[in-house]
């Protein structure tokens, strides 16, 4: 060790196996990453502009739809510039913080998904009591209750990744940070690491999966007893949820829980992929963009920052206006 090379910068590999991933990267990515800023900055503006939707559930979805904004511009554009230059050098304190905000991201949104299906059971089981338990005090709490777990939880893994030393290769096979890549570059024994991310990973990713299924299980309880609560309408929202989270779940537990001695491939790149560009891009389809209530305040922010235009026309032409700043 002692006359080894310790690493000062890492490298990002965009591709993996031969592979030419320029495609993903010129179109794939840029759009992903257009198409996710675009529909959660409309579901930030929409429920913040329109009082109708100043309830729990879309306050939660505000405040998701500005996770999921700085959740992917920590990798995708950062890869896409790499690509474009060809530059994919990092710094190790570039590196030791894009893991920190991946993993606190990915947490939070995993606490934030929870949240919001104990929040919709809360709402469909316990109607009578929904005004008491989601108070706007609680409401608060929850997200900084998340957010405080969040950075618990990055701080950790992120700390236990860099106590390692790093003296063989610097090439990380991956198109942003993260700790398996790291892992299996280091000179250090990472039996605990690998121990404590898989611990860690299941307690909080199989607990937020059990909380979510138990939720959405008394969810279809409730409406399968009252035939008037639109059963089918119900599972038609529910159903996509679930389908979202286990895809988030399932590709970044293949990615994590992956034994470190298994080398990179193809497949480690795309799932990457997958848990950091998916959920944010089809997180406003599904809670939002589906929902009549978004749609409706949609028109009304529309209609009503089109008739304020016209106002300032027709007041602009009114032969008594006068332009001071002519």
């Amino acid at each position: 060790m002692a006359n080894s090379t310790m690493v000062t910068e890492f490298i990002l590999l965009g591709s993996t196996d031969g592979w030419d991933l320029s495609f993903l990267y010129f179109t794939v990515f840029p759009m992903t990453y257009l198409g996710t800023l675009l529909g959660n900055l409309l579901i930030v503006t929409v429920t913040t502009a329109d009082k109708h939707l100043h309830t729990p559930m879309y306050f939660f979805i505000r405040n998701l739809s500005i996770l999921d904004m700085c959740y992917i511009s920590i990798t995708v554009p950062n890869a896409c510039v790499n690509s474009l230059t060809g530059n994919r050098v990092i710094s190790v304190a570039g590196c030791a913080t894009q893991i920190f905000l991946v993993i606190f991201c990915a947490c939070v949104e995993l606490l934030f998904l929870t949240i919001m299906a104990w929040d919709r059971y809360v709402a469909i089981c316990q109607p009578l009591q929904y005004p008491l338990i989601m108070n706007p005090q609680i409401c608060v709490r929850m997200t900084l209750a998340s957010l405080l777990s969040g950075l618990l939880y990055a701080g950790v893994h992120t700390g236990n990744t860099f106590h390692l030393s790093f003296c063989q290769s610097n090439v990380v096979h991956q198109f942003f940070c993260d700790v398996p890549s790291l892992l299996r570059l280091s000179c250090s024994d990472t039996t605990s690491n690998m121990v404590i991310l898989f611990v860690l990973a299941v307690a909080v990713g199989g607990g937020c999966f059990t909380l979510i299924v138990m939720s959405y299980f008394h969810i279809f309880a409730a409406v399968l007893k009252f035939p008037t609560r639109a059963p089918g309408k119900a599972f038609s929202t529910c159903t996509p949820h679930i389908l979202v989270f286990s895809l988030f779940l399932s590709s970044g537990a293949g990615v994590y829980l992956k034994p470190s001695s298994t080398s990179d491939t193809l497949q480690d790149l795309l799932l990457s992929a997958f848990y950091t560009m998916v959920p944010p891009f089809l997180n406003p389809l599904i809670y939002s963009f589906r929902n009549k209530q978004v749609k409706e305040s949609v028109r009304r922010v529309m209609q009503r920052q089109f008739s304020q235009g016209n106002d300032k026309v027709a007041f602009q032409n009114h032969p008594n206006f006068i332009d001071h700043g002519s």
